[in-house]
């Protein structure tokens, strides 16, 4: 209503004003700019409250009202209209580079605000004050050639930082859009054109009238028009956002048609930010994650991004974490809080699911590992150990059956005793190597599959590639003990005249191949050798597979992962 009120007394000034040129088009483009900027700051600070980008549309709306004064035939009136007369130019830079939050970005922005502010009011004062024009009251001291110097001055400073401001309009310009949608970035482009084109015609009128010349009304309107264009493009960035809630239904009945699919591509295209990702607030863990349960973190204050935290009944479930143009979007981010809660809850569940899971196989890998470290304690301890005791006893009994002193029947004995002692520690040998092969942790897994294809109950055909290299410990392990199994059930049960052992690398997977020639028709599951080893290569993202056909022998094949 203040704005209308306005805009009528502006039009009785100019008709009633005995300076103006042509009063009817200047005050209808005057009309114009007004109704421009008051009505889409008044939108503008209705859709976004938070946002200061509608309140400098509404200043810049009421400064140029002001300005409108200088058509009074009062000379009171008048200075008063003069005063604003180029602070009008620094609010405009102020608020074509302030878009959208209506914050200005980095110290170059601001320093051209500034300067454009001081240029625009400081210089104003300090022209009106020398007299620039005689109808001024707030005149001070007449001196009018020191005054036309000052006003030449301040409009060529004016003038280049408004071209300045063009030209940092113009870099945003190149800047990737962070949304992927072709009428957003359509939008974006006009906004932004408009937003440049106003400043470079101010700027130009400026310097027209420093020079001036007979089209200088002429460009004057030109430019109070494109002036007014400004705010319409912005008012058409306002209906794109609305046009954007409109998508939400067509998410809601995605929703509805697979309430179990990923939200990080819906949730993208609703938001119109392929940047966008979602986080899951997991309470058992007190910690955020991805949708596979992994742990992320949400981006510290001051990081460019915004978070919106998406509650029920007062517990966190999920986290959006997106580009802060979006973060007056309310009403938007408020219908996909509204439409995505179910489905947001629902990931949430699977992804601490996930969460479980992955320290479940943590778990396993951590008893497997600690399993295999005992493992090569004992026969660490067995081989400093017992070993080496019944090697000494063997020794002494060897020397005393050699003795001078020692006769017939007692050196037999001691013979006996030293093959009994033999035959221990040739068992305790085979049970420490069953523990932990030796072979493996200092040679690698071919030179150890090699010993043990070597003393396999049957021939055995290896195939391993020359130079294969170390792979780490838990899976040379892990292949080790599964062809180590594989070839004492083949010795056990197949029945065989042939095995053989492959070894493959294809990529970062370890490809190992167990077969026979065999009656095949192995029972994987009966025994708890073969399952217990395939809960190793497991624990490792591994997988066995067994083909046992009756009459065709027995093939066992596990891809183990070797990482990156």
């Amino acid at each position: 209503m203040l704005g209308l009120v306005a805009v009528t007394g502006s039009i009785w000034l100019a008709m009633s004003s005995d300076t103006l040129v042509r009063p009817e088009v200047q005050s209808l483009l005057s009309a114009w700019i007004t109704c421009t900027f008051v009505g889409s700051g008044v939108l503008a600070w209705r859709r976004r409250p938070a946002s200061r980008f509608g309140p400098l549309l509404l200043l810049a709306g009421a400064l140029w009202v002001l300005t409108t004064l200088q058509w009074s035939n009062h000379s009171a009136v008048f200075s008063l209209g003069h005063l604003f007369d180029m602070v009008v130019p620094a609010v405009f830079l102020h608020v074509f580079l302030a878009y959208p939050t209506g914050r200005l970005e980095g110290r170059l922005e601001r320093a051209l605000v500034v300067a454009c502010y001081v240029a625009g009011a400081g210089l104003q004062v300090l022209k009106i004050g020398l007299g620039v024009t005689a109808e001024d009251v707030l005149v001070v001291a007449s001196r009018p050639e020191a005054a036309q110097w000052v006003e030449r001055a301040q409009l060529v400073m004016v003038s280049t930082l408004l071209l300045a401001g063009t030209v940092r309009i113009l870099v945003r310009r190149r800047r990737p859009p962070p949304v992927a949608h072709d009428r957003s970035r359509r939008v974006r482009s006009l906004l932004v054109d408009a937003f440049g084109l106003a400043l470079a015609m101010l700027a130009a009128l400026l310097l027209l009238a420093l020079f001036g010349g007979p089209s200088f009304e002429a460009f004057r309107h030109f430019t109070f028009f494109a002036l007014g264009l400004a705010p319409v493009a912005f008012l058409a960035g306002l209906l794109d956002a609305r046009l954007a809630r409109s998508d939400v239904g067509a998410f809601l009945v995605e929703l509805r048609a697979d309430p179990t699919q990923d939200l990080q591509q819906p949730l993208a295209r609703v938001l119109r930010d392929p940047t966008v990702r979602v986080a899951y607030w997991l309470p058992e863990y007190t910690a955020w994650s991805d949708k596979d349960g992994n742990p992320v973190s949400l981006p510290e204050p001051g990081a460019g991004r915004a978070v919106r935290i998406i509650s029920r009944e007062g517990s966190p479930v999920a986290a959006l974490d997106f580009d802060p143009t979006f973060a007056d979007e309310h009403e938007l981010l408020d219908a996909v809080d509204a439409a995505a809660g179910i489905a947001l809850e629902n990931a949430r569940l699977r992804a601490e699911l996930w969460a479980r899971l992955e320290e479940l196989r943590g778990s396993r890998v951590r008893m497997i590992e600690a399993g295999q470290r005992e493992r090569r304690r004992l026969e660490r301890d067995l081989h400093d150990g017992a070993q080496q005791r019944l090697v000494n006893l063997s020794l002494e009994l060897g020397l005393l059956g050699r003795a001078e002193h020692t006769d017939a029947e007692t050196r037999g004995r001691l013979l006996s005793l030293r093959e009994e002692v033999s035959a221990s520690l040739e068992e305790l040998r085979d049970v420490a190597h069953g523990i932990h092969p030796a072979v493996l942790s200092g040679h690698g897994l071919a030179v150890a599959l090699e010993q043990l294809a070597a003393s396999a109950p049957l021939p055995v055909a290896l195939d391993i590639a020359p130079n294969f290299g170390r792979l780490p410990e838990p899976v040379e392990t892990a292949a080790y003990y599964l062809v180590s199994e594989s070839l004492a059930n083949i010795g056990k049960h197949a029945e065989a005249d042939h095995a053989w052992i492959s070894l493959v690398l294809e990529g970062p997977t370890l490809v190992v191949t167990v077969g026979d020639d065999g009656r095949g028709g192995a029972d994987t599951e009966a025994g708890v050798g073969l399952r217990g080893l395939a809960d190793r290569v497991e624990a490792l993202d591994g997988t066995v597979h067994v083909w046992s056909p009756p009459g065709a022998g027995t093939t066992l094949r596990a891809a183990i992962p070797c990482g990156s």
